[in-house]
């Protein structure tokens, strides 16, 4: 049905060379010479910010920066921001008082604010706060060796355009704090949803896909170094689409999907976000066609009522959300889906609320990232709905849907005891230097005793023994 992919050589185009918790980058592997300025970066959100700080990375190194985890060494500070939830920039304001008492003891360190609040906010942190020397918008990062050169004779360093053509697909993203095993690539940028409590398509502009071919090239390029697995990063990743401008011909993102699963058959290929709207059946028939594309579906529903949903733009119902859910478990019996959860939206009732919990009792999630609702500024739903829902009421919906989860993942992690996974060894346990963690193709974490001559990246046979809500623990099968 689906034999009318395009393969490279059809294509006939050239190669081109959450959370409130931030991630701190540095000290990478860095091949040129030693450098004489160094920057720090932090990175809070989703992953498509970890992803772009990797991009920063590489082209302050073309710019004679080195990274650095002492920040009191550091010659710039950046903070890659996150706006999706107001705790997430509460954090960042936080650290921007730290950063002003590292400057403070160190005249001359510049510290500067990228990401999603760098374009929400813009001008504000200059102007009015003083704690940042520049300001620096997602599509931006090309510029910010100028900017940083301008802020060091005292401009007003700020750039926040959004472009309707940069993916950054030229640019070999400079791998930080990464394990040699796992990796993000971007394949697209921006959003055309416009879900009413989104503030993405505002700070990240509108849908671009990168060009096919940079996106093969740079999971060839990974796997050849070494690394056994990559995640397709995008906010709404099965949207993909890329046009060869010298041939005319399509790539949709399930091809794209097999392309990169072609690379070779020990590259495990992972994805996220998806839309529900953008799975279709082409999707999900290469997802179980190919052993090395995991299954795995990240899916997020966000509320279980369907004039919730309609209140949210998320252009579908709970009946269509559900019937997706079934399409996605007939054509992959093992498929495990994951999602969002909003509770406390606009005007929801006691009754909407167990709506979400009734779906997602029906869904049967892994796991699902579950929030109660933070007006976003100069989003849709700020300027047309009211934030009626008292504090309370939305903290006490998130506990039930928090403890229902919690319940669903222990139980289906219990049905996994005496089940054998093929399961890639990513590193240490954080808990044991005598233990190996990693997932398996459902992104389930399993810890397990190390036993034989293995080490990250290898791929190991794993017997599951023991389970808790969000961890599997086994023993590996007849090890080497």
């Amino acid at each position: 049905m689906y034999n009318d992919n395009p393969t490279l050589q059809d294509l006939n185009a050239k190669t081109i060379d959450e959370s409130a918790q931030g991630q701190v980058y540095g000290e990478a592997a860095v091949a040129e010479a030693p450098r004489d300025k160094q920057f720090y970066i932090e990175s809070y959100g989703c992953q498509m910010n970890f992803s772009d700080s990797e991009i920063v990375a590489s082209i302050l190194g073309e710019a004679g920066y080195g990274p650095t985890r002492n920040l009191e060494a550091a010659d710039l500070i950046l903070i890659n921001t996150c706006s999706i939830r107001e705790k997430a920039e509460d954090t960042v304001r936080k650290r921007l008082r730290v950063f002003d008492k590292v400057k403070q003891r160190k005249p001359g360190t510049m510290v500067g604010v990228l990401g999603c609040m760098a374009e929400r906010l813009k001008a504000k942190f200059l102007e009015e706060e003083k704690l940042v020397d520049l300001v620096v918008g997602p599509d931006a990062y090309r510029d910010l060796p100028n900017l940083v050169a301008g802020a060091e004779e005292g401009d007003k360093a700020v750039n926040v355009f959004l472009s309707r053509e940069e993916t950054y697909a030229d640019i070999n993203p400079l791998r930080l704090q990464s394990n040699g095993v796992t990796a993000f690539i971007s394949i697209m940028r921006g959003c055309d949803n416009m879900c009413s409590f989104c503030v993405v398509p505002y700070t990240r502009g509108r849908e671009r896909s990168r060009n096919a071919f940079s996106i093969v090239a740079e999971a060839t390029d990974l796997f050849d170094r070494g690394f056994r697995e990559v995640t397709l990063l995008g906010q709404n990743v099965d949207s993909y689409k890329w046009t060869n401008p010298e041939t005319g011909a399509v790539v949709n993102f399930a091809q794209l999907l097999r392309l990169t699963a072609e690379v070779h058959p020990d590259l495990r290929i992972r994805f996220s976000t998806s839309h529900p709207k953008d799975i279709t059946d082409e999707v999900l028939y290469t997802m179980r066609d190919h052993a090395n594309v995991c299954k795995y579906i990240h899916l997020p529903v966000q509320s279980g009522n369907s004039r919730i949903l309609d209140l949210m733009n998320r252009t579908y119902d709970r009946e269509w959300y559900r019937k997706k859910v079934d399409r996605i478990y007939e054509i992959m019996p093992d498929c495990a889906i994951s999602s969002d959860v909003i509770t406390g939206f606009c005007t929801e009732t006691e009754e909407e609320h167990r709506d979400t919990l009734s779906m997602i009792d029906y869904a049967r999630y892994s796991m699902s990232y579950m929030f109660y609702y933070s007006e976003r500024p100069g989003t849709p739903a700020a300027r047309k709905f009211t934030d009626d829902v008292p504090l309370a009421v939305k903290k006490r919906r998130l506990q039930e849907i928090i403890d229902l989860q919690t319940g669903i993942s222990h139980e289906l992690n219990q049905q996994d005891i005496g089940k054998t996974f093929r399961v890639l060894i990513e590193g240490e346990s954080k808990r044991s230097a005598d233990d190996w963690k990693g997932r398996n193709t459902q992104n389930k974490m399993i810890i397990f005793p190390k036993t034989g001559a293995y080490r990250p990246g290898d791929y190991v046979t794993v017997t599951v023994t023991d389970a808790t809500s969000a961890t599997l623990l086994g023993h590996l099968h007849n090890p080497r």
